[in-house]
């Protein structure tokens, strides 16, 4: 979801050609070509960058680290493990949007020495994985295969999108006991609209473009909206979220505090949506979270919640 970049003010003279080029085009074909450029979008709005896959070659993992792949459905799926899952509790680690699994190497070493095995992979199209597009349901499919194959986790910690895929992927067949998740989107309907007003498509093919998702993944975004599904959840669950991301609001993060029985909100302020993820002190937190201990604010919920009760 790290397209999400509509709260980024461009002055026009600072527009990087590329992108006006983009936007003209998406304003021009809404009007004349309405059906392939609503294709166009899509599949662009469902396409990792490819820096996901150059960043992920350029990580340097230690030796200790196996390497592993897992099928699911058409797509090969890399994984990367620290420890045996099988005999130890494992930490579940996943990533963002256009991320890719080894982004947690900073995290490793400190989860290894809470005695933790450590389990993390890359979602289609990213990373060492194969395919190219790549949405919600291929996160939340992806996560539950994972974890079939690795069992239920101790910790799973996820990060924007990878973060709620982790929530959506509980279920009577696989759970985790703890979740972290970090700066986690609450909303694929509004991450749409924020996409939609950032590449300038036209207003009126918003229901078109969401009508592609939905027969692509047999999902309409509006039933993949967190706060239908976090209300169920018994497990603990610690969310961190910047008040300075502007990528994934803020209150999209306090969305999943209010709506979920077990879950504590721990704002930041100044690491934004990205660096968030290895900042010292997210990290601190989050093992102090596996360790047993509170950590952040409850959140009280009201009836007057402003999307109402699940």
């Amino acid at each position: 979801m790290t397209r999400q970049t509509s709260g980024t003010r461009h002055h026009s003279s600072r527009t990087p050609l590329k992108l006006r080029a983009l936007r003209l085009g998406f304003a021009v074909g809404s009007r004349l070509a309405p059906t392939s450029t609503v294709d166009r979008a899509a599949r662009l709005f469902a396409t990792p960058f490819a820096s996901s896959r150059s960043r992920a070659r350029a990580a340097q993992p230690d030796e200790a680290m196996q390497r592993g792949e897992l099928r699911v459905g058409d797509e090969s799926i890399a994984t990367y493990v620290w420890g045996d899952p099988s005999r130890q509790p494992y930490a579940l680690l996943v990533h963002g949007w256009s991320s890719f699994g080894l982004r947690y190497l900073p995290w490793v070493a400190k989860l290894r020495e809470q005695g933790l095995a450590v389990v993390t992979f890359d979602q289609p199209g990213h990373g060492a994985s194969s395919g190219k597009l790549c949405t919600m349901p291929d996160f939340i499919a992806t996560i539950r295969a994972v974890g079939m194959q690795f069992g239920n986790a101790a910790l799973a910690v996820g990060h924007s999108m990878g973060g709620a895929a982790v929530a959506l992927a509980q279920d009577v067949a696989w759970q985790v006991q703890r979740m972290a998740l970090i700066a986690p989107a609450a909303d694929l309907e509004a991450a749409t609209q924020r996409f939609i007003r950032f590449v300038r498509l036209g207003e009126h093919l918003r229901e078109p473009l969401l009508s592609w998702f939905e027969r692509r993944t047999g999902v309409h975004a509006r039933e993949l909206q967190v706060h239908h599904h976090v209300p169920t959840l018994g497990q603990p669950g610690l969310i961190v979220h910047d008040l300075d991301d502007r990528e994934v609001p803020w209150e999209e993060g306090e969305r999943y505090a209010r709506y979920w029985p077990g879950a504590r909100l721990l704002t930041t302020q100044g690491l934004g949506h990205h660096r968030i993820l290895d900042a010292p002190e997210v990290i601190e937190a989050t093992l102090a979270f596996a360790r047993g201990e509170t950590v952040g604010d409850r959140v009280v919920a009201t009836p007057n919640l402003p999307f109402g009760l699940a």
